[in-house]
């Protein structure tokens, strides 16, 4: 596996020059093999973990978890659809899942009233749509594998209470 790759996948939040000692690399290497990584469509860019629940921005986005449940497709199964799903602005992310419903779909808007006319304007009413089932997000404890908000502990062991 190419080293860089496996320390993106690894390594969490790595600079350039960490990941080059610890792959054994010179800095300008791993800016190559992240070159290739961008132009074999692997590695899409890097993405900042946010605590959206600061003062400072929580008017600024709210965000929704929607289960979808649609009717896959002849010849295309459930790809076309959710393909068109994911281009809209709104859709941070989309995925097909086992289970109840067929897409998981991650979205954001200035206001809950956006979010709500997302669902029922946008999403609901495309053919193949069978139902909707949205979440909203009211708090995160962990975001991108990162604490939010966590007091800092002397050690990594919990307390255990008698």
């Amino acid at each position: 596996m190419n080293p860089v790759l496996k320390l993106l996948i690894e390594g969490g939040q790595l600079s350039t020059a960490q990941m080059a000692v610890v792959a054994g690399l010179s800095e300008a290497d791993v800016n190559k093999h992240l070159e290739q990584l961008k132009k074999d469509k692997i590695f899409l860019g890097w993405r900042p973990v946010l605590d959206l629940s600061r003062e400072a921005v929580a008017g600024a986005a709210v965000r929704a978890v929607i289960e979808v449940r649609i009717t896959p497709e002849r010849g295309g199964g459930f790809n076309r659809l959710s393909e068109r799903l994911s281009h809209f602005d709104e859709v941070e992310s989309c995925y097909l899942m086992s289970g109840s419903y067929d897409l998981l779909i991650f979205i954001t808007g200035p206001s809950l009233q956006k979010v709500a006319s997302f669902v029922s304007e946008k999403l609901s009413t495309l053919e193949g749509v069978l139902s909707t089932s949205t979440h909203f997000m009211l708090r995160s404890y962990k975001e991108g594998g990162f604490l939010i908000d966590a007091p800092e502990q002397a050690s990594g062991r919990l307390k255990v209470a008698p």
